[in-house]
């Protein structure tokens, strides 16, 4: 039997990597002639997703929900995966290679003390068994041996095509009533925050303004903003803004974040390890500034100014004011 984890957005459409990962354990299934079997992790709005799953090969779904798990819980999700595992003994788990399926996926190993195989791109079953990984934002094949049993593994997104099966059958839907405590229920998901798809946004703007840890604050943007402004372009921000609250997620750019193309980046305080690199690497021309004269982003720079962020924009942004006016 081959588990595969199932993810679903807001409005309770399965996500495109779940179907990309469907198509991939298909084919192993095929292989090995094992069963592949959908789990669904939620309420009632998993419902309908059967029919969905009965497109894509799945000969049985696995409906697992819980009266406390409103929303998602990367904890709860594992500790479901991991009952589901004592309880039908797979061979094989899978998920896509999204955020939440690694993050659930690593928690699982950890819970059951088995290696995880995250980002695969190829899996070939077999003693050993071994897998070839993406790493380093796709710029590094990685090939191992993959122990453990059941074995623990990602898909990679957008590795293969999702394709509907050429013989479906209709799934058996089977309900599972997991066990869960508070503890498990201690990180989940309070609110959500829109994407920006009007105007300009970081995936359109021909300049993009980026700020990382050298802005020092929140209020600190309001320059990197301002000159966005002047510019018509968009802000951006590394991870470090993200998780100390200055910028909303939507506006990180970065291998967990949001992947631009403009004309011209604006890195401003970023000191470029390698997770914002893959972010930003499209970018026509990049302009570092930086007080910091090693750090590497300089050496990724067609332009770069070594000297104090808060000194330079205003420098930058009163120059442009005099040639526009």
């Amino acid at each position: 039997m081959i588990i595969a984890l199932i993810e679903h957005d807001e409005k309770n459409a399965v996500k495109e990597a779940s179907l990309q990962m469907l198509t991939f354990a298909r084919e192993i299934a095929g292989w090995t002639g094992a069963e592949l079997v959908a789990l669904l992790i939620g309420g009632e709005e998993t419902a309908a997703m059967p029919g969905v799953m009965r497109k894509y090969g799945v000969s049985k779904a696995i409906r697992a929900g819980h009266e406390q798990l409103s929303a998602y819980a990367p904890v709860a999700w594992a500790q479901i995966v991991s009952q589901v595992i004592a309880d039908r003994l797979p061979k094989m788990v899978m998920a896509a290679g999204t955020d939440r399926g690694n993050e659930v996926m690593a928690h699982l190993g950890a819970m059951t003390g088995l290696p995880m195989a995250a980002n695969c791109s190829v899996v070939t079953p077999g003693d050993p068994f071994r897998v070839t990984r993406l790493r380093w934002g796709s710029s590094l094949l990685e090939e191992a041996a993959l122990a453990g049993e059941p074995k623990l593994l990602t898909v990679a997104p957008d590795i293969v095509e999702a394709q509907e099966a050429a013989d479906p059958a209709v799934p058996v839907v089977e309900t599972f009533e997991p066990t869960l405590t508070e503890k498990d229920l201690r990180v989940r998901v309070v609110r959500r925050e829109a994407e920006v798809t009007e105007g300009i946004t970081l995936k359109n703007a021909a300049v993009v303004v980026g700020g990382g840890r050298g802005v020092g604050s929140s209020e600190g943007y309001a320059v990197l903003e301002k000159l966005a402004e002047i510019l018509g372009g968009a802000v951006g921000c590394s991870r470090v803004a993200t998780n100390n609250g200055w910028r909303p997620h939507s506006d990180q750019v970065g291998l967990t974040g949001t992947r631009i193309s403009p004309e011209l980046y604006i890195a401003c305080g970023i000191s470029g390890a390698i997770q914002h690199l893959v972010g930003c690497k499209k970018a026509q021309k990049i302009m570092v500034i930086n007080k910091d004269p090693e750090a590497a982003f300089f050496g990724k720079a067609d332009y770069g100014v070594v000297g104090d962020l808060h000194e330079v924009l205003p420098a930058i942004i009163e120059e442009l004011k005099k040639q526009t006016a």
